[in-house]
């Protein structure tokens, strides 16, 4: 007769034909409990079609054991007859000792498919019937970390590892540490980190202790976390934005942007690096160096709003108007509204002599720039110039209820009161 060893050796050799010999085999078997552990060895090492096939056979032997019902449905789960799966696990009589499993194996599959109400349901009747059971307070604290109620689901795990310290495989601890991440309550995260480093030392790990003491304002202790991390995995690619952050925040200014120079020559797709590296050279002095990093994020996403504002930024504080209005004349159908671009844009077309340009871009700015002082000064000063005095008084007065202590624009508002007298 079959032995589970043969069926685990020809599994991990791949024989996929002495398999479905053996399935037939076990078919034909009246040997149930042989046919039960099988069926287990298939299902965990991924053979759903061939598990399925046994615990059928078993229910045509047994057609009302309700933990027949309950396996095979998940095996009908995976091979996604739902509708099938659904009717036996619905079928397990509330008084049968099976039922608490049926009623968790059905909120897992009503939380997979985001019917969250229903999932809750299934859970809180068996927590009527087994309210100190383990498991079913693991599902709930599971289905609350999944909802988002984080500080609720980090309620129930701690309550749990008041017992022991994983269910199902799954670390409590761990659990614990990214539930408060996730809820952004990284001061209470970092001790779970702390005790997962003393057991298991991994990327994940290494990351997620990183990035809970840089939210709570501990670069510092970020920083060694990080150089262990990218030692241990090269091309963890998030690890280099975060460690550039970390030295930016202690004033290693040359050190974060040499940690996202690296992370780009790792990945060169990411945008977002770019743009840091791109800021980081504007930091040390670098324009060119920052104009390249600024140029490539806009490379591999035209859309990059952040990215254009920053290298319109650059060429305003440079003069280079032309590059200003080549680089926004190809966004202007998609950002056109965007106050900031149009001020640049003034800017630029001003110094170019463009005026009606200019003041076209001026006046579509206004409205979204009034907060703006430096903008207000250099509309007013424009309009003066321009010969528009009317509305150059009322530019000033808007700078003045954000300045009232100008000397100059206060000055210069009396006179035209002075004058209207």
């Amino acid at each position: 007769m079959v032995q589970l060893q043969e069926i685990e050796r020809y599994i991990v050799e791949g024989d996929v034909e002495a398999l479905q010999r053996i399935v037939e085999q076990l078919n034909d078997s009246i040997d149930l409990d042989l046919l039960y552990e099988a069926a287990g060895l298939f299902a965990e090492y991924g053979f759903i079609q061939e598990a399925d096939r046994l615990y059928e056979t078993m229910r045509f032997h047994l057609p009302d054991e309700a933990q027949l019902k309950i396996d095979r449905a998940g095996t009908l789960l995976e091979l996604g007859e739902e509708d099938e799966a659904l009717l036996l696990l619905t079928d397990v009589r509330p008084e049968e000792e099976e039922y608490v499993q049926a009623l968790l194996a059905l909120a897992d599959y009503y939380q997979l498919t985001g019917m969250a109400e229903a999932a809750l349901e299934k859970i809180k009747e068996a927590q009527t019937i087994a309210p100190h059971e383990p498991v079913i307070q693991f599902a709930y604290a599971e289905l609350l970390l999944d909802a988002g109620k984080y500080g609720e689901a980090a309620r129930h795990y701690v309550s749990l590892l008041e017992e022991t310290d994983e269910i199902g495989g799954v670390s409590l601890v761990a659990r614990l540490a990214e539930t408060y991440s996730a809820g952004a309550a990284y001061e209470e995260a970092i001790p779970f980190y702390e005790e997962l480093l003393q057991d298991n030392v991994s990327p994940d790990t290494l990351f997620g202790a990183a990035f809970a003491n840089f939210q709570s304002g501990y670069a510092e202790r970020a920083i060694p976390l990080l150089d262990q991390l990218i030692d241990m995995d090269p091309d963890y690619y998030s690890a280099y934005m975060l460690a550039g952050q970390a030295q930016a925040a202690v004033g290693e200014d040359r050190k974060a942007y040499d940690l996202f120079k690296d992370g780009i020559r790792r990945d060169e797709y990411d945008k977002e690096l770019c743009l840091a590296a791109g800021k980081s050279a504007l930091k040390l002095g670098l324009p060119e160096e920052a104009e390249a990093h600024l140029r490539e994020a806009l490379v591999l996403d035209p859309e990059y709003v952040e990215a254009l504002i920053t290298l319109a930024s650059l060429y305003d504080q440079k003069e280079q108007s032309e590059e200003l209005l080549e680089l926004l004349a190809y966004s202007k159908e998609e950002y056109g509204d965007i106050p900031l671009l149009s001020a640049f844009s003034a800017y630029a077309y001003e110094r170019e002599e463009q005026f009606e340009d200019a003041y076209a871009s001026y006046s579509k700015a206004y409205t979204g720039m009034k907060d703006d002082p430096d903008f207000l000064g250099k509309y007013a000063r424009f309009l003066l110039e321009d010969g528009r005095r009317l509305e150059a008084v009322a530019v000033v007065k808007e700078l003045l209820k954000l300045d009232p202590d100008h000397e100059d624009w206060s000055a210069f508002l009396e006179a035209e009161i002075d004058e209207e007298v």
